[in-house]
């Protein structure tokens, strides 16, 4: 069954647990007025503030659908002294993925408080974390990036950063990328690694190419590719010229990349 949570609390799960109330919600039927009331008895709402409570939390979820939300977290939800149930204050989180039909809504964000990298990596399609450490990292694929990260830290290094370049990266958002990682200060070596499926090695290669003769590249550049066409890749980033590391697999490579600071 499509379903997606719906909890309701007083207090925090730690503190009181009995208190943190759930719902599975079909989300081809949205929240029913038999679990909008459920929620409302728990919260102890009586007379006719139990209806005006199961109405507002109704509305609460089409909100959440609506605006394409990843988090709607009302507090306080309470009864006014006129008797009117309201929701007083709110924070709500957005899905990014979803700017392009919600362009009003994200036209409100104060840009002033955003990482200059990421506003700069969201212009060429990018997903672009900053963090702490001196390894910067490019990758196509949530999964493969969290996994690049992990071994890094377990050879004893910190990576600078989540870049994930999708799954078919072009050139130029290759380049923008090596611009975003470069420009960073604390990174001391930069690791590509790529698995072509939908993206080809030999594309990807040439990216990486191009985008280190653009940005004049002179920190240590360590390259893994694996997949479609990795031989291909393999020969262009050998024949390029460029001073640039190649690993077979994801452990040598990120030996390799550690090594190189």
């Amino acid at each position: 069954q499509l379903a997606c949570p719906l909890d309701l609390g007083c207090h925090s799960v730690k503190e009181s647990p009995q208190d943190i109330h759930s719902e599975a919600i079909d989300i081809t039927k949205g929240v029913t007025m038999e679990q909008a009331l459920r929620f409302a008895d728990k919260l102890n709402f009586v007379g006719p503030q139990r209806e005006m409570a199961a109405k507002e939390m109704q509305h609460l979820y089409d909100l959440f659908v609506a605006t394409d939300a990843i988090q709607v977290e009302v507090n306080p939800f309470a009864e006014s002294t006129d008797g009117r149930v309201i929701a007083i204050d709110a924070k709500i989180n957005f899905d990014e993925n979803a700017s392009y039909r919600q362009k009003e809504i994200f036209s409100w964000g104060d840009v002033a408080e955003q990482d200059p990298r990421e506003l700069q990596a969201a212009k060429f399609g990018l997903n672009y974390v900053g963090l702490d450490g001196n390894i910067g990292c490019m990758v196509n694929g949530a999964g493969l990036a969290m996994a690049t990260m992990d071994i890094i830290k377990l050879h004893g290094g910190t990576p600078a950063n989540f870049l994930d370049v999708g799954g078919g990266a072009s050139t130029e958002q290759v380049t923008e990328a090596f611009k975003i990682l470069t420009a960073d200060h604390n990174v001391k070596a930069i690791f590509v690694n790529i698995f072509g499926g939908i993206m080809r090695c030999d594309i990807i290669a040439n990216g990486v190419i191009e985008a280190a003769k653009q940005v004049g590249l002179t920190k240590p550049l360590v390259v893994r590719l694996a997949g479609t066409n990795v031989e291909a890749g393999k020969k262009l980033l050998q024949e390029s010229g460029l001073k640039i590391t190649t690993a077979d697999d994801l452990d040598d490579a990120a030996k390799k990349a550690v090594a190189a600071i």
